[in-house]
């Protein structure tokens, strides 16, 4: 197989699929696999917080040092509706999640994300 750094396009439906745990424990073994993932629709802020919570419990210099994670959000205004509904705050539209050591963000906005993958580490002194 040719060097280089695997992505996966995981779709909504996918996604649907697993629990919240088990959604988290995919994308864990995925990334410290070396993958770097794009979802199609992103985490709820409670699993994110859970995926940044179970990251830093493995985190190990040697093998795994955690994830790098960038997404888009829709604002949802909160009127009386939506907050009948319980529809507030921010939903995520999109997510890219990578290892930190290879997935780096250089810009990011409302419409785009732009992420540089490194396919190997950087030597002090290179140029």
């Amino acid at each position: 197989m040719e060097n280089g750094v695997k992505i996966n396009l995981i779709s909504q439906q996918k996604l649907n699929e697993f629990t919240s745990s088990d959604r988290i424990k995919f994308i864990l073994d995925q990334v410290r696999n070396g993958t770097v993932l794009v979802l199609e629709k992103g985490l709820t802020p409670v699993e994110e917080i859970h995926l940044i919570e179970q990251t830093m419990s493995e985190i190990d210099q040697d093998t795994f040092i955690g994830v790098e994670i960038e997404r888009y959000t829709d604002d949802i205004k909160t009127n009386w509706l939506n907050r009948i509904l319980r529809r507030t705050g921010r939903t995520s539209r999109m997510t890219v999640i990578g290892p930190a050591h290879l997935l780096k963000t250089i810009h990011k906005d409302n419409k785009v994300i732009q992420a540089m993958i490194l396919t190997k580490k950087a030597v002090v002194g290179e140029v």
